[in-house]
């Protein structure tokens, strides 16, 4: 029985991995062979074609989108961490309600935020900007940040707190000396949430920046698709490209999304 759950878990495990490979199989694939029937499973002549024009053409994006990523890892903990330490903390009137809100604002479709940041955009004059589309990103992620980082604050032991204001310290002081320290794990959780939101975000790149001087990466592959354009391996090769910032972000910082993050913090 251990032998067929092993079994069915790789066959799981192969078929979501297989996208995966096949992306990288027809990055490495020539034109000529793209349409060969049945298709190659191992790229028979591999080429770097695809790869030397992410070189020359898709640096600029994925630098745009390090810029809007990080901006919005930035703006959404600015925003998030001492929202979230007034509701675990602080308790403020209507605490309760504000957190409703928050998670009703999670249930909002992206294209009518876009649309709505459309307007406000065009108006303020910040359409097609980096900085705009920061903005707009942030809003997909401080919601759920916000959420997140009350849940664990939450957990922190007031003893800790009150120890800080024997010692002296104001509520700044024992949030910037005492809780974001302890709460380090899942401060790193929202960033990377919204940094891969940013990363992947389509919608409101297409809507807010499509023509914008500064286009984020996901915007450089969707130049690639049209009814004239058949370039599949550029397009497989930019979008391995694409997936390894996010790899690794993801394998490095995986041991830091954990749940206790205050585990040891008070002594018994």
């Amino acid at each position: 029985m251990r032998h067929v759950k092993t079994g069915i878990g790789l066959v799981l495990t192969a078929l979501m991995l297989f996208p995966v490979y096949w992306m990288v199989n027809v990055s490495l694939t020539r034109d000529t062979d793209m349409r060969k029937s049945p298709p190659n499973f191992f790229p028979a002549d591999p080429t770097l074609e695809g790869y030397r024009a992410v070189l020359d053409e898709q640096v600029p994006y994925l630098g745009v989108s390090l810029v809007v990523g990080l901006g919005t890892v930035a703006l959404t903990l600015v925003v998030a961490a001492p929202a979230a330490y007034s509701l675990a903390k602080l308790r403020p009137r209507g605490g309760g309600l504000l957190s409703f809100v928050l998670l009703i604002a999670q249930m909002i479709p992206g294209i009518i935020m876009a649309m709505g940041f459309y307007a406000i955009f065009l108006a303020a004059g910040v359409l097609n900007t980096v900085p705009g589309l920061i903005v707009a990103d942030s809003t997909l992620a401080v919601p759920f940040a916000v959420l997140i980082l009350t849940t664990f604050m939450s957990g922190i032991p007031d003893e800790l707190l009150h120890a800080a204001r024997v010692d002296g310290a104001g509520a700044v002081r024992a949030f910037v000396s005492i809780v974001l320290p302890v709460s380090r794990n899942s401060l790193i959780t929202v960033s990377l949430f919204a940094f891969l939101w940013a990363w992947s975000d389509f919608i409101f790149a297409s809507t807010l920046d499509q023509g914008g001087d500064h286009q984020p990466i996901t915007l450089g592959i969707y130049a690639y698709i049209g009814n004239n354009n058949q370039e599949w391996n550029a397009i497989m090769a930019t979008a391995v490209v694409a997936s390894i910032p996010a790899t690794l972000l993801l394998i490095v910082a995986q041991r830091y999304v954990a749940a206790g993050v205050t585990a040891g913090a008070v002594k018994d």
